[in-house]
């Protein structure tokens, strides 16, 4: 028997065999739709750390006040940061830690930071935002963020500020714009620029924070964003900063009370918790597509059954043992292309929809909006599909060849 002519007789088997073989076919639907998202999601999200690498600038390192052990994912941090072990002193940086760095021959640029959240009235309307105060002569050449509409801070100004994204648009009834005034604790303050980011933060002149932010203290500093000279030397320099500031605060490697980020190795840490927990995920969503192997063998049993005595017809008209073998592994590996198919056009839009599905905002929110479907994923979920139909129906197709043409056609 030719092998297009076996295609014929197993494809209209699926034909004609409709519910069962829906029902089975949904089974592995369901499994190559999961897959492709949770790959989507992975694939997206590992461009999305590479492009925050990129674009948060390999040559940035941000100092903390306290010893981190471990990467904090609180809501007051974007994508890891350091959490300070608890001590009964408060630790905190201060002018003398600011002066000791400027000293460093490593160092280009140094961005002394206090952060907090505050009140802000608008229009008769309020709510509670987080205010960053920044060195206005540093900043503008710090940052990695841009600006929207305006300008930057500039080193003469005092009760002006930057607004994100989220706060022009959606934080109050009425969208904020250029010039207009924002009262941030009792003092006025005027809208000069709108970050092209979707944050909630107010950036403001460290000076003018000082006075919102009744529980900082003058000359005392949440952070330092530094800038190193070269980027190839960003080992060694992160070496020396550490080195002068444990000579200066008075401390060695096993009591150090501060932290120095590394972006690079943040980044690496990132990405192979995001692909660990995306292998993680993979894995729950394969077992749908067990379930769907169970259901195509389920469905060749039962199709052999039914048509013994056909194929005791067909072998008496002198179909051979391969021929039979062929033609019901064509059924099953038929099912398994069909519900791949099926299931790699839901899973795009799966993917798709995961947005509205999971919200914006969190981890949540930047897995589902960073979803990638990725030609490696679309191959790799049709492989496995046709993978399963053939191993699923390799054992009722080789007992269906077996079958002697007597016994067959005595079959009721």
């Amino acid at each position: 028997m030719r092998l297009s002519k076996c295609f014929k007789h197993a494809l209209n088997m699926v034909v004609h065999s409709q519910l069962r073989s829906w029902l089975t076919i949904l089974g592995i639907v369901i499994g190559v739709a999961s897959v492709i998202a949770i790959m989507s999601m992975g694939a997206g999200l590992e461009d999305d750390i590479t492009s925050r690498l990129s674009n948060s600038g390999a040559d940035i390192v941000t100092i903390t006040a306290g010893y981190s052990r471990a990467f904090d994912f609180g809501p007051g941090r974007d994508w890891g940061g350091g959490g300070s072990v608890a001590t009964e002193e408060e630790i905190v940086l201060d002018r003398s830690d600011l002066q000791a760095l400027r000293g460093l021959a490593d160092i280009s640029l140094i961005n002394p930071t206090i952060s907090g959240n505050a009140e802000v009235y608008y229009l008769g309307k309020k709510g509670s935002v987080r205010v960053t105060g920044v060195d206005t002569s540093v900043w503008p050449q710090i940052t990695t963020e841009e600006i929207a509409e305006g300008r930057m801070l500039g080193p003469a100004d005092s009760n002006v500020i930057v607004i994100g994204g989220s706060i022009a648009d959606g934080f109050f009834e009425k969208p904020v714009g250029l010039n207009q005034m924002l009262t941030i604790e009792d003092r006025a303050f005027r809208v000069v620029g709108i970050l092209d980011t979707n944050s909630m933060e107010i950036v403001m002149p460290l000076m003018a924070t000082y006075q919102v932010l009744d529980d900082k203290e003058m000359d005392v500093y949440d952070s330092f964003v530094v800038k190193i000279k070269n980027e190839d030397d960003l080992e060694t320099a992160i070496a020396n900063i550490e080195e002068k500031l444990m000579l200066t605060r008075h401390v060695t490697a096993k009591d150090k009370d501060f932290s120095v980020s590394n972006p690079k190795e943040q980044a690496e840490i990132r990405a192979e918790m995001m692909s660990s927990m995306t292998a993680f995920l993979t894995a729950i969503a394969a077992v749908a597509l067990l379930v769907g192997a169970v259901g195509v063998a389920n469905t060749m049993f039962t199709s052999v059954l039914e048509k013994t005595k056909e194929i005791g017809i067909m072998k008496a008209l002198g179909a051979k043992n391969r021929d039979i073998l062929t033609l019901f592994l064509l059924n099953s590996v038929l099912i398994g292309l069909i519900g791949g198919l099926i299931g790699i056009f839901f899973g795009y839009l799966l993917s798709g929809f995961l947005p509205g599905l999971m919200g914006q905002g969190g981890v949540a929110g930047r897995l589902a909006s960073s979803s990638v479907v990725t030609l490696q994923s679309v191959i790799l979920a049709i492989s496995i599909s046709v993978v399963i139909g053939t191993l699923s129906g390799a054992i009722p197709a080789y007992q269906a060849s077996k079958l002697k043409p007597v016994d067959a056609l005595r079959y009721e």
